[in-house]
């Protein structure tokens, strides 16, 4: 797998990836997606929400719409549309179906059923019930046989102690990308999107991440936070002394993207981070 700088600190890479339209791709990736849609692209509409794809669009056809997302084969983090096409297969009712996977032209291109949806409001409860159902099945849903980052070295730059970074191993599917744009609300259940940073390690990494999550950009306090963490049956059965490693370690991270003079998106996530690893330091 390609380096980049995502895997090799541990940390989710924050960098904007300039968006471009989908009249922009080269008339070969138009011809191929046709060709793969079996039908004519009547729209394209760019959607905003992501960090990561060059490309992300709406495509409507005269049977409905799919959603495609690329980037160029020459991008350092390519790789990430090739395990999201992976991993696909294993989180059926979790993440929306893949359709297609391309790459021709100079371009990686995945194309997803579309879900006529809107993003998660951790401010909602009712947003964060539905997200403990989704987290909840996720928790059930076997780690896949594909290459995946394992916890133990993600995060290895910002944990001291051998012994307790070994605590962070483990054979769980971890998604560790817990924004709210990442959640779909599709009626009465939530859908998880982005999969490029699935991660194989203990149970409750993915509640772990939700709880700073929450106090970024849902307004919650950590006891509020961990309350929602709490529904969730691997936070029960973590170890709080791993969890209070874990925090400091996500504090340190989140210390180390934001640097100087971090943009206000990292920098509410590191003073979330903070937030955290303070309340579980006065445990």
């Amino acid at each position: 797998m390609p380096s980049a700088s995502g895997l090799t600190s541990g940390t989710l890479d924050t960098v904007t990836t300039t968006r471009i339209h989908w009249a922009d791709l080269p008339d070969s990736a138009h011809q191929a997606v046709t060709a793969r849609l079996g039908m004519p692209v009547l729209a394209a509409e760019t959607v905003s929400a992501g960090f990561n794809s060059e490309i992300a669009a709406k495509l409507t056809t005269t049977e409905g719409a799919v959603f495609v997302k690329g980037m160029q084969l020459s991008h350092p983090r390519v790789w990430t549309q090739r395990r999201e096409a992976e991993i696909n297969p294993y989180v059926e009712g979790i993440a929306p179906a893949l359709l297609w996977h391309l790459e021709l032209g100079g371009w990686s291109l995945v194309a997803f059923k579309y879900v006529e949806a809107r993003h998660a409001d951790y401010k909602q409860d009712g947003d964060l019930e539905l997200m403990v159902d989704a987290l909840s099945r996720l928790g059930r849903t076997p780690c896949p046989p594909i290459e995946l980052r394992r916890a133990e070295q993600r995060w290895a730059t910002y944990v001291d102690d051998p012994g307790m970074l070994a605590r962070l191993a483990g054979n769980s599917l971890s998604h560790t990308d817990l924004n709210n744009e990442n959640v779909l609300i599709q009626g009465d259940q939530a859908l998880l999107v982005d999969w490029a940073w699935a991660t194989r390690g203990a149970p409750w990494i993915d509640p772990a991440l939700w709880v700073i999550w929450l106090i970024a950009t849902g307004d919650r306090s950590p006891t509020e936070a961990e309350a929602w963490a709490a529904r969730l049956p691997a936070w029960r059965l973590s170890d709080p002394t791993v969890v209070d490693a874990f925090a400091h370690a996500q504090a340190r991270m989140w210390a180390d993207i934001a640097g100087d003079d971090p943009d206000p998106w990292t920098a509410s996530l590191n003073q979330a981070a903070q937030q955290w690893a303070r309340h579980r330091g006065s445990r």
